[in-house]
């Protein structure tokens, strides 16, 4: 008994639920608002062809006209189906929502269920902010949004977009855009695989590769963003600006077009295309209003010639000055390699217009040549290293011949001092040679002469034509002219009444065989460009 009697509660159940069901669903059907009729000029159906449809037409005087939520729909012909809430419509259709939207079409098909409805034809969505034409367009009233995906063009007071695919979202004033994408200013062209645009603001986001082109400059990212109204960047993922002058390359690039300034950061390469200069780095602010370069963090700058280039490193690189006048300026643990020949030093300037290459030592303070004896301060000398020959001095100027593109020549106006490795030598031995001034030839990259003048000293390994060691001569002389061949110094010419002594080595301690003031610094030789940093 209590089994049927549960049964029949299970039942009462059921049929309460269905009963509930049907409530719900007839409120829900009746809170739906049904497309209306509001004018034709006949009425007809045909099951066979439209089942359930009734065939609406209208003539030359009047359209058949039909509204659905505050939106009207005008056409020559309409195809309506109450039970399912929707309609066709063909011959000159003209969809009017609100006051400020109008679309024009050949046919239209809506759902008035969904609230959705495609259009087909030559197709031309207006509003007050654009007008868009494709020969597809889709319109969800739910979400106020229109989009095609088979080419559209918009037309607004500022561009011209074009695209593949492309959504419009009305209540936010976003576009969004897909494949061939294409806008054109009169001061910029944007083409994109992937963007979207903020009519608002005139702001763009770019998701894939995107090229940005201005009369000055060409941009181009697979991620970023850009102000159009203020000219204003920030390109990511293998980004590049380009310009007449330069062109910069980062994994990440901030651009003030009005302010003419950029910044990269990692991965950095400004490739001058004017001087065939190439700066490498980690970071780097770019001045293009006065034809300046800033590079820090690593930065590694490459002078392009025919030979061999020159590879200088640097805690800081400045490339400053125009066209006609620019200077390439490192500051700080300044390394440079070249050829055979590498050097050090706090600074170094490249002047393009004259062809002088200057390496100099930070300014010492009073405290500082009070308590530094002359071998600390060498120490802190500019130094360059040649094979096996070791030059160092207050100053090292090198000087390009500005139509061959190569280092021809090399001075230093005070305090210069050289060093070469005796090869032939058993021990740690070294030639030397040192004074106030030195000049000097460069052939095929490499010192072929050199002319010491001014106090001028010696230290020499002397060796017979069997290359046993027949002593060690110390000179004085007012000048010394020594010439160099591949393995080291192959002649020496002593001018001006030369003062020396031929002195055999064990007759001499070794702090004799060392002129005052020197230094080896071998060890710290770049023996690569791959060892700059």
């Amino acid at each position: 008994m209590d089994l049927i009697e549960n049964k029949q509660y299970l039942s009462k159940e059921k049929i309460l639920f269905f009963f509930l069901s049907i409530f719900f669903s007839i409120n829900i059907y009746s809170q739906e608002k049904n497309i209306e009729i509001k004018s034709a000029e006949s009425f007809d159906r045909n099951e066979i062809e439209y089942p359930d449809g009734n065939i609406l037409k209208g003539n030359s005087n009047k359209k058949v006209h039909l509204t659905h939520d505050d939106m009207d729909i005008f056409s020559k012909k309409a195809i309506f189906f109450q039970k399912q809430n929707s309609f066709i419509a063909t011959g000159q259709v003209h969809v009017k929502q609100g006051d400020s939207i109008n679309l024009f079409c050949d046919s239209l098909n809506y759902d008035g269920l969904k609230r959705k409805f495609s259009s087909y034809g030559s197709v031309k969505f207006i509003n007050d902010e654009m007008e868009l034409t494709s020969k597809i367009l889709f319109f969800d009233r739910n979400l106020n949004e229109i989009y095609f995906n088979d080419n559209g063009k918009i037309v607004d007071s500022l561009s011209t977009i074009e695209s593949k695919n492309g959504k419009y979202l009305i209540d936010s004033k976003k576009y969004e855009f897909k494949e061939n994408v294409v806008v054109t200013n009169p001061e910029y062209k944007i083409r994109s695989n992937m963007m979207d645009y903020f009519l608002e603001t005139e702001k763009a986001l770019f998701y894939k590769y995107s090229t940005i082109i201005t009369e000055n400059y060409n941009i181009f990212c697979n991620d970023g963003f850009y102000d159009t109204k203020n000219k204003i960047g920030i390109f990511k993922n293998d980004a590049k600006i380009s310009s007449e002058e330069r062109v910069i390359y980062g994994d990440s690039i901030f651009f003030n077009e009005n302010k003419q300034f950029a910044s990269a950061s990692n991965n950095i390469k400004i490739i001058d295309k004017k001087e065939n200069l190439i700066i490498e780095g980690e970071y780097a602010e770019v001045f293009e209003k006065i034809d300046s370069a800033l590079i820090t963090k690593n930065p590694v700058a490459i002078n392009i010639t025919k030979n061999d280039s020159l590879f200088i490193a640097a805690d800081t690189l400045y490339s400053i000055g125009n066209k006609n006048k620019r200077k390439l300026i490192g500051y700080y643990n300044v390394r440079f390699f070249k050829g055979s020949m590498s050097g050090k030093s706090d600074k170094i300037e490249i002047d393009n217009n004259t062809g002088l290459t200057t390496l100099s030592r930070n300014e010492l303070s009073k405290r500082q040549l009070q308590i530094l004896s002359e071998n600390e301060i060498n120490k802190l000398n500019p130094i360059i290293w040649d094979g096996n020959s070791q030059i160092s001095g207050d100053e090292i100027i090198l000087k390009e011949d500005l139509d061959k593109n190569i280092i021809d020549s090399i001075k230093i106006s005070n305090n210069s001092f050289i060093v070469e490795i005796d090869t032939l030598g058993k021990g740690n031995n070294y030639n030397q040679m040192k004074g106030i001034k030195l000049y000097g030839k460069i052939v095929d990259n490499k010192i072929n002469k050199i002319k010491i003048d001014k106090n001028a000293e010696l230290i020499y390994y002397m060796y017979d034509e069997n290359n046993e060691l027949i002593g060690i001569d110390k000179a004085l002389a007012s000048s010394i002219l020594i010439s160099f061949k591949e393995n080291g110094i192959d002649d020496i010419i002593f001018y001006n009444q030369p003062e020396g002594v031929l002195y055999p080595e064990m007759n001499l301690e070794d702090n004799e065989k060392k002129l005052f003031g020197f230094i080896d610094r071998f060890k710290e030789r770049i023996l690569s460009k791959d060892k700059l940093n």
